[in-house]
């Protein structure tokens, strides 16, 4: 079996690529929403992304010279909790982009660290630094801020539907991390952290395919052979989800959620780079200010 020595900083490089990755699916989603409707570009992410995880996790065995363990019901359960918060995290996710601009639905999801956090404590008795709880408060406010939905002339503020659905995702998210950091705390046993993330990541999938698959033959075949039909643009979504949750898995394998998810923040940086160059979306001064109150929250969070 080959020993891997990482340095303490190796989550921030995993977390930082899976940001990116993430984005760039996020952007191939939201254009599949035109072609094969939210369902649709919700399902397209696992369905065309888990033969690129059991490709990852075939390299990892070839590479590692290490046998793929066996879950437990413990590793199963923690899998299928975070498959389920996962799935339904992504599909909110894509109505919310429905009803706002594709930045501000990221930074509506990105209120999830401080729900890793408070379940992070409860479930897995993972209790965060003073410094990791100031950087989680300070990053969370510029999303807050950032993500406010706009006073109209008449004093109503709209957008208000797209902040719940958005904040409802971010939920689903926060506790779809701390379910699949569960899975991979089960499985390290006698395992290196790249064999743990791989497996929990192609866990994860199965259970989710599977059920979409099931209710897709069963319930919506036209879905289905739409999906068939789109399946070049589906099939890169798919290498990109599954690339950016290789990295989440990653940094899950070796830090705590609540740290990997705060980081990742720096994906709503990502998507107003994405918005601005191809959105042709623009920023107001208080989605600006959001921004530098997340920069500084993620500043805080490294130092931590």
């Amino acid at each position: 079996m080959l020993s891997l020595v990482l340095p303490s900083w190796a989550w921030a490089v995993f977390t930082v690529i899976a940001a990116g990755a993430q984005t760039a699916r996020n952007a191939m989603q939201s254009d599949l929403v035109s072609r094969v409707g939210t369902q649709g570009a919700t399902y397209v992410r696992f369905l065309f992304g888990l033969p690129f995880a059991l490709l990852f996790l075939g390299i990892a065995h070839l590479a590692l010279s290490e046998p793929v363990p066996t879950p437990s019901l413990a590793t199963l359960l923690w899998a299928a909790m975070g498959a389920l918060a996962q799935t339904l995290a992504t599909g909110l996710m894509l109505l919310a982009m429905r009803e706002r601009s594709f930045v501000v639905t990221i930074a509506f999801t990105k209120t999830e660290p401080v729900i890793v956090a408070l379940l992070s404590i409860v479930l897995l008795k993972e209790v965060p630094s003073i410094l990791t709880m100031v950087a989680i408060g300070v990053a969370t406010a510029g999303v807050l801020l950032m993500s406010w939905p706009k006073s109209s002339p008449s004093g109503e503020r709209s957008g208000m539907r797209a902040a719940l659905i958005g904040l409802a995702s971010g939920a689903c998210f926060g506790a779809s991390a701390t379910s699949y950091r569960g899975a991979i705390i089960e499985l390290g046993a006698g395992s290196s952290f790249i064999m743990t993330a791989s497996l929990t990541m192609v866990l994860g999938l199965i259970i989710q395919c599977v059920a979409i698959l099931a209710w897709l033959v069963l319930q919506d075949r036209p879905l289905l052979m739409a999906l068939l039909k789109n399946w070049r643009p589906s099939l890169f979504a798919g290498f990109m989800g599954a690339l950016a949750s290789q990295f989440w898995f990653l940094g899950f394998a070796i830090t705590s959620a609540a740290r990997v998810r705060t980081l990742a923040l720096v994906e709503v940086l990502f998507a107003q780079i994405v918005s601005r160059r191809i959105f042709k979306e623009r920023m107001s001064r208080a989605e600006l200010g959001g921004m530098a109150l997340i920069v500084v929250g993620v500043i805080l969070l490294l130092n931590g």
